[in-house]
């Protein structure tokens, strides 16, 4: 029996704290765990990967591997993005919760059997792409929930709680496989998933307010600021997502007798615990000013993290790499801020303080968000797709280092352009009233 809310008012003060608040919080906490689950699946192959000695393959093929996830999680944000509009938080939740039952499945049967084909762990590594595509409708969702003054720490610690999935798998995986076997890495979360699915049917609702039509939400790729906070989103959680994956593989690759394994998982989770911090910033500061001055530090990060990989030593290297995981995550709460910032501001100008407007501007950010997140998320397949290829042409990963830098750059000469460069005392590109 679905469960629709037709009164829904975030923005009424009097709502929020009377009624709002509480059933907020419940759609929050499950679809954390949902999401938490399906970025434990979609990064899975970044630790299986790095255990498949049994098998003979290239590290270009390993990175193939890691990246594929990546690609596939990208193209089905965009979908999952009008998933809870078109069918309902909580019922889309639940579906895409068992979607994560198939490659984790598949997974422990095709390793269990030493013969597997490397095309086939090539099909189940893209499967494992379902995951990724939670965040954006696990995000797209969370955004109606919550008023305009809470968005950006509610969907950090949204974002916070899936992202902290990839470090539960570096953490929890090694040790998993150590102890039962490389097909124990698959059958692990099958009892998870079923309890996520069976939280998010029984505990969360769905919005009749959230509801809109395909074209309407399709409306904002005509806007020019969804692509350039794609980019941006790039940047931030496209590194990430990059970093998270390549550096178990990375990391045995540059230092084969290292304890990578047992700290692989410190940077992801220092990445994601930060992330609300960032949308706290923005919420304060404004989203751009933190986002331009954290690109900075980026630049810097990488160029501090290829002296460490030519060091040869690896604490060294992986210092430096953290410094990469925190100001990603920084990032990804500061950009993440600015998208419902843009969208509510325009619609503010466009249609007045109205609480219709206010609704409208949430659906555009909705839809966004899965285009944003999208093109994002392709950071992680290029990421690791560079460092195969690099290690393909030269033997190292320089040439991927010294790209990223000049990425970096290009996202802060955007960010600085776009939101943050004044003419007289409003800002460029039409958002004088936003405080992005």
């Amino acid at each position: 029996m679905a469960r629709w809310l037709d009164e829904w008012h975030p923005d009424d003060e009097t709502f929020w704290e009377t009624t709002g608040k509480r059933i907020a919080r419940r759609n929050l906490i499950f679809s954390i765990f949902a999401e938490h689950l399906g970025f434990t699946v979609w990064t899975l192959w970044s630790v299986v990967a790095a255990q498949m000695g049994a098998y003979d393959f290239s590290t270009d093929q390993l990175f193939w591997l890691v990246a594929l996830p990546n690609l596939i999680g990208a193209a089905l944000r965009v979908p999952y993005t009008f998933g809870p509009a078109r069918f309902g938080g909580r019922d889309f939740t639940t579906v895409s919760a068992l979607l994560l039952l198939v490659p984790a499945v598949l997974l422990g049967v095709a390793v269990s059997d030493p013969g597997t084909p490397y095309w086939m762990f090539l099909l189940i590594a893209a499967l494992a792409g379902v995951g990724g595509g939670n965040f954006a409708s696990s995000m797209a969702n969370i955004t109606y929930f919550y008023p305009r003054s809470q968005q950006g720490v509610a969907l950090g610690l949204n974002a916070a709680g899936g992202n902290i999935g990839v470090s539960s798998v570096q953490l929890v995986m090694p040790l998993v496989i150590g102890g039962f076997g490389l097909a124990a890495a698959g059958w692990f979360w099958v009892p998870l998933v079923v309890l996520a699915a069976a939280c998010a049917w029984f505990f969360m609702d769905n919005l009749t307010s959230a509801r809109t039509s395909s074209r309407e939400q399709l409306a904002v790729a005509g806007r020019a600021q969804t692509w350039i906070m794609s980019f941006l989103y790039i940047g931030t959680f496209g590194s990430f997502i990059g970093y998270s994956t390549a550096f178990p593989l990375l990391s045995k690759s540059l230092f084969p007798g290292s304890p990578w394994a047992a700290v692989a998982f410190v940077g992801p989770l220092a990445g994601s615990l930060i992330r609300p911090v960032g949308g706290w910033l923005a919420d304060r500061l404004g989203g751009a000013p933190v986002t331009l001055w954290n690109f900075a530090a980026m630049g810097a990060g990488v160029a501090l993290v290829w002296l460490g990989s030519a060091s040869g030593a690896f604490w060294l290297f992986f210092l430096a790499f953290l410094t990469l995981f925190l100001t990603a995550g920084i990032g990804n709460g500061s950009t993440y801020r600015m998208i419902p910032a843009i969208f509510q501001a325009k619609a503010v100008a466009e249609r007045g303080e109205s609480e219709e407007a206010l609704l409208h501007g949430k659906r555009q950010a909705a839809a966004a968000i899965g285009i944003i997140s999208a093109v994002g998320a392709l950071g992680g397949f290029l990421i690791n797709r560079a460092f195969g290829m690099s290690f393909a042409a030269t033997g190292g990963p320089a040439t991927a280092f010294a790209a990223f830098g000049v990425f970096y750059l290009a996202c802060f000469a955007l960010t600085w352009g776009c939101y943050v460069r004044t003419v007289g005392v409003s800002r460029v590109a039409s958002l004088a009233h936003a405080r992005v």
